[in-house]
């Protein structure tokens, strides 16, 4: 008691200093506190190591254009820019893909950094370090040399304000020099943000161990619906190896359920880098060809769907040669991660290229039998490897742990520490291809490079993981799709269940071959659209994955590019960007209206009558349309499912599907409640969801069903990944802005997802739009999620917020004349 008793002093000591500390930046001296981070961007400043001066100019919206002699210089300055304004960012990054928050924040943090170190992100990045190609190595040296530079002139409070926070918590944190492994372990974290069907295998897993037969758990995963949703690549085959654009399942023990149930608890211990659950994690790409845009030349659009970030995971950038050469060839502008150097989307002068997530199966789980410190193969027992890894905590003692591996991965079911106590039992090893050295960073510098389809097919050759649908255009008219990828072969099984690991048939073979993998150049239908569907049809040869996306986002965007006619242009593509018709609505209202209801219900219900099925963030309809669904889907779903699985009903387009084939069985068991003494059939529980949304909304919006909005209830809060959720509402007033009221929803093309268990606010969201114009660079249009700055209170750390919420994109100026004349500041760095 008296240990609890110090721990309480401490938590409430360091919080009266955090409320200490916020009070001083709200008062006399704060400005200065607030303004001693923000970067000088004009004048002159001294970069060591250049060998010639670099010039950066930035926009109205604090965008930098870096313009340098030498590549050397280019990514060095690169590496300065981004620390000016990101590098608190930066440094929380590295330690998550280190396994060292708890260095920044105490005990709290140990299980997130446990799992890490399970994975050993770290630890693989170091392996790729090595097998680069000597000029990436050269380059993300010159970018750390740059970071460092600025670090060398810059600690606290002159870094950025969280360091303020830290200092009261914390006041033994010292900040390491960067690394050229730092830049790399981050793609680690975006594997795992993208990392395909992983959750759902242990969902399936721990229904099929808690007693729900097979049959029934496939009803909740229908087959992919290729009739009506079209895949990317319409057909095509494998021919002599490459790919030609032409025309078994093991029970899950009882026993078995804990270990699945450890390793699903590592897996949510990382919700550091997002929401448990992930619907709505994806991306919208389409790229028209010259046939049917205004301007006889291809445009390309994105707009990746992820976890939304305070500030946003992209840094917007241009990054110039002055004289573009084969010893300079840098001319490229898009979207970089802050700690990375080069652009990972975005265009140069003559190609440009968007991404989406391909969502191939490129994890699975491994049931293992072990017998102590021996798992089986066949009938031989094998020796786990062992590694120790010791867990430096902040405030605390270090904490030692041995992390067990097979020759599938390591345990992840050993993270929690009891799976070993058990002399004979179960474990869930990870076999993912991020645990294994790869050369995506030597990808990013060639597409930078590229000057044409073949160019880019060599840099996507390279880019492994995480696995991406690539949309590519140029400037003489050609337009393309590739998916790159390093993508599993299994001997046995579909990726769907966890394995046997004690049998061998079910190990991974090899990878398939780069040159079998979905490609279509100039296809006949002069567009390529790509919206995590399904990348080609079934008769495909190769297993990618069972566990695509259903393609409600991509046929839609397909039906508006074939309702826009042939002479589309960039405002067009803008207000398809914006779309926010929800196809779900338009399947479930037809049986919502069937059914006969009373008083405020019925009152709510007329509100569906003649909708178009829009969701703004001003509709009556939507607002209700959206609490019905979920409703529905807790009402239909909760009493069949082991309350650890309730939370998997998250009303993505997964779910659109499983609804959909429901709605002609009126009598389906899914609909019957099991917790009364009847038995329901599906109009009781359309009827019972929509009188439960009628009184929720007229409990929260009030009585009129006229005056409910869909933005009232649904609203992004754009938290700061490490300090926004910290409980103490003063230091979430510091780094959170918002609350947004947004208009669109989960699985539509304005894809603002969110998870139904946990309320209408917004959880996935795209994270930055994208339209690139081919027939003239300067023509194409922008925007970020918040805006460049890190810096809380800076100009530009949410400004571009309120645009992204209403469909607005700014210019994105790239030619020498253009830029120049949309320079509001010029700093330059001189040797």
């Amino acid at each position: 008691m008296r240990r609890w008793g110090r721990i309480v002093k401490r938590v409430v000591a360091g919080v009266l200093s955090v409320l200490l500390f916020v009070g001083a930046i709200a008062g006399i001296g704060g400005t200065l506190a607030v303004r001693a981070s923000f970067p000088q961007t004009t004048g002159t400043l001294a970069l060591p190591g250049l060998s010639a001066p670099v010039t950066v100019l930035r926009d109205a919206g604090g965008v930098p254009q870096l313009y340098a002699s030498t590549a050397v210089d280019l990514f060095r300055a690169q590496g300065y820019v981004h620390a000016q304004d990101r590098f608190w960012e930066m440094d929380f990054r590295r330690h998550i893909t280190a396994g060292r928050l708890s260095e920044m924040f105490g005990a709290g943090e140990v299980e997130t950094d446990a799992v890490v170190r399970t994975m050993g992100w770290r630890r693989v990045a170091e392996q790729e370090y090595s097998q680069l190609a000597p000029q990436t190595k050269v380059f993300l040296q010159a970018y750390a040399a740059g970071v460092n530079a600025y670090l060398a002139g810059h600690q606290g409070l002159a870094l950025s304000l969280e360091y303020g926070v830290l200092k009261l918590t914390n006041a033994n944190y010292r900040i390491e020099p960067w690394n050229p492994v730092d830049s790399l372990a981050w793609l680690k974290a975006m594997a795992w943000d993208l990392r395909s069907n992983l959750i759902d295998e242990l969902t399936r897993a721990q229904l099929q161990a808690s007693g729900m037969p097979k049959d029934r758990i496939d009803q909740l995963w229908p087959p992919y619906p290729y009739a009506d949703h079209a895949p990317i690549v319409a057909t095509g085959g494998v021919v002599a190896g490459s790919f030609r654009t032409d025309g078994t399942i093991t029970a899950q023990p009882a026993a078995a359920l804990g270990p699945l149930g450890r390793a699903a608890g590592a897996v949510n211990a990382l919700n550091v880098l997002g929401p448990a659950i992930t619907a709505g994690i994806g991306s919208n790409s389409w790229v028209l060809a010259g046939s049917h845009t205004s301007t006889g030349k291809p445009l390309l659009a994105n707009d990746p769907h992820l976890s939304p970030t305070m500030p946003s995971i992209w840094y917007q950038m241009g990054l110039h040669c002055r004289t573009v050469s084969a010893a300079c060839p840098y001319a490229v502008e898009g979207y970089s991660f802050s700690g990375l150097p080069g652009i990972v989307i975005g265009h140069n002068d003559r190609v440009a290229w968007g991404f989406t997530n391909l969502g191939p199966d490129v994890t699975d789980l491994f049931l293992e039998k072990l017998d102590g410190d021996k798992y089986l193969v066949g009938n031989t027992w094998r020796p786990l490897t062992t590694r120790r890894e010791t867990i430096q905590v902040a405030g605390g003692a270090a904490k030692t742990m041995v992390v067990r591996s097979t020759d599938n991965g390591p345990l992840l079911s050993d993270v929690d520490s009891d799976v070993k106590a058990a002399s004979k039992s179960y474990a869930v090893a990870l076999r993912w291809t991020a645990l294994d050295p790869n050369h995506t960073m030597d990808a990013v510098f060639a597409m930078d490079t590229a000057h044409n389809w073949a160019d880019f097919r060599a840099g996507a050759r390279l880019f492994a993981v995480p696995a991406q649908n690539l949309v590519y255009a140029d400037t003489s008219g050609n337009i393309g799709y590739q998916a790159p990828g390093d993508i599993p072969i299994r001997g046995a099984g579909d990726g769907r269940w966890p394995a046997p690991g004690w049998d061998p048939r079910y190990d991974w073979k090899g990878r398939i071959p780069f040159d079998a993998l979905p490609s279509v150049y100039n296809p006949p239908a002069g567009f390529i659209v790509t919206a995590n569907q399904a990348a080609i049809g079934p008769s495909y040869p190769y297993l990618l994955t069972t566990d695509w996306e259903y393609g409600y986002r991509s046929q839609r965007i397909r039906d508006l590019i074939s309702a826009a006619g042939n002479k589309i242009s960039v405002p067009d593509v803008q207000r398809m960007q914006f779309d926010n018709r929800s196809s779900n609505a338009a399947e479930v209202v037809p049986a919502l209206l069937k059914v006969r209801l009373s008083g405020a219900a019925a009152q709510a219900q007329s509100l569906l009558r003649g909708w178009d099925f829009t969701q703004p963030q001003t509709s009556a309809p939507a607002a209700f349309f959206n609490a019905t669904w979920r409703h529905l889907l807790a009402d239909t779903f909760d009493d069949d499912l082991p309350a650890a699985e309730q939370g998997s009903v998250d009303g993505g387009e997964r779910w659109f599907a499983v609804v959909k084939t429901l709605l002609p069985q009126p009598d389906s068991p899914w609909w019957n409640d099991r917790h009364t003494s009847r038995v329901e059939h599906r109009d009781d529980m359309l009827v019972r969801a929509m009188t439960e949304a009628a009184s929720e909304l007229s409990d929260s919006q009030g009585g009129d069903p006229a005056s409910w909005q869909w933005g009232r209830m649904h609203q992004l809060t754009l938290r700061n990944q490490s300090l926004g959720n910290s409980g103490i509402g003063p230091v979430e007033w510091l780094f959170n802005r918002g609350p947004y009221a947004l208009g669109g929803g989960g699985g539509l093309v304005d894809a603002t997802g969110w998870a139904a268990p946990k309320g209408y606010g917004v959880t996935t969201a795209p994270s930055m739009r994208m339209i690139v114009d081919l027939s003239n660079l300067d023509a194409s249009r922008w925007i970020d999620l918040t805006g460049v700055s890190g810096h809380a209170f800076a100009a530009h750390y949410a400004d571009q917020a309120p645009l992204w919420q209403h469909g607005q994109l700014r210019a994105m100026p790239f030619s020498p004349a253009a830029v120049r004349a949309s320079t509001v500041d010029t700093l330059q760095l001189v040797p």
